[in-house]
């Protein structure tokens, strides 16, 4: 070391201003243009009526029992994602309705990232102990997810018709009527059977007028039409693309009722549902339920391709 050299000098006898500028602050500040003033501009919480959603939560248990807010917020958002998932279902029975496919293909593709949120709220309430439950579960009284007119929508919209399902809601009106309408419409596999027949695929007459009231039933002739398509999907490759789709909408919704059914059987276990409803065995019986039968049966006839000069002994 030369004579003249300054030793380095340990980091706390440097002054602030040799010190590297730190990037981590406490508090940022307000850009110049950043709106402030909303005695006449509107803002967020107005646009989105705030005021009424967050106090929309009313516990009923005496005395309020802390988790009950839990159960509430886990249904209510439930609903509006269930609100949105039907607006876009429509969407896209209409859009398939006018011979639109490839947009209905972008909202089918939105309910399948709305049905993964759905699925994953489960985890949330599974937080709920049994214990905890039973502090606020009497306040339930009758009440039930089984009385959710936006899930029988869905359901309805989806193929899943049942017409007894209208007498739950025969206390109100308008949602009586709504759901009628959506029991005697067309569903979305309804329509997408309807669109295949007018691009000239040999569907069955007896699926394109029938009583849409009633739920679809497996048809081998469909089958037979898919097992054609699905033989060489890259000579049909936009029905190919929407049948997939539709085989994505209804794995998510068996998830959802899987996640479902374990969740009420990890907090509740046998008892019966607050809506009357045998509990878990009711639920488990949706799962045998399925929407577009002859996309799954069509599995069953594809021919598995050998590898060529392959020979099976």
């Amino acid at each position: 070391m030369s004579d003249h050299a300054v030793p380095d000098q340990p980091a706390a006898d440097r002054s602030a201003t040799d010190r590297p500028e730190s990037r981590h602050t406490a508090q940022r500040e307000l850009e110049e243009g950043i709106e402030r003033d909303f005695s006449r501009n509107l803002s967020y919480g107005e646009y989105l009526d705030l005021g009424r959603v967050l106090s929309a939560q009313h516990p009923r248990s005496v005395p309020t029992r802390h988790d009950e807010m839990l159960f509430i917020i886990q249904h209510q958002t439930s609903e509006l994602w269930l609100k949105l998932m039907l607006h876009e279902l429509r969407s896209a029975r209409d859009l398939i309705r006018a011979d639109d496919p490839r947009p209905a293909l972008k909202r089918l593709a939105r309910i399948k990232d709305i049905q993964t949120v759905l699925t994953e709220q489960w985890t949330v309430l599974a937080t709920l102990t049994p214990s905890e439950y039973a502090q606020f579960r009497s306040f339930l009284a009758t009440g039930s997810g089984f009385q959710s007119w936006q899930y029988r929508a869905v359901e309805f919209i989806l193929g899943n018709k049942n017409a007894e399902m209208l007498r739950v809601f025969e206390h109100d009106p308008a949602v009586h009527a709504d759901l009628s309408a959506l029991l005697h419409e067309p569903s979305l596999y309804d329509e997408v059977l309807a669109w295949l027949s007018r691009q000239g695929y040999a569907v069955p007459a007896v699926l394109l007028d029938r009583d849409w009231s009633r739920p679809h039933e497996e048809n081998e002739e469909l089958v037979e039409l898919f097992g054609q398509i699905y033989a060489v999907p890259e000579e049909h490759w936009g029905v190919y693309e929407l049948c997939e789709e539709l085989i994505d909408v209804e794995d998510n919704f068996q998830f959802w009722r899987f996640r479902h059914l374990k969740t009420v059987e990890r907090i509740i276990g046998s008892k019966r549902g607050t809506g009357g409803s045998s509990g878990v065995p009711f639920l488990r019986r949706a799962l045998d339920l399925t929407f577009f039968p002859e996309l799954y049966a069509v599995r069953t006839r594809i021919q598995d391709v050998a590898p060529e000069g392959y020979h099976h002994d």
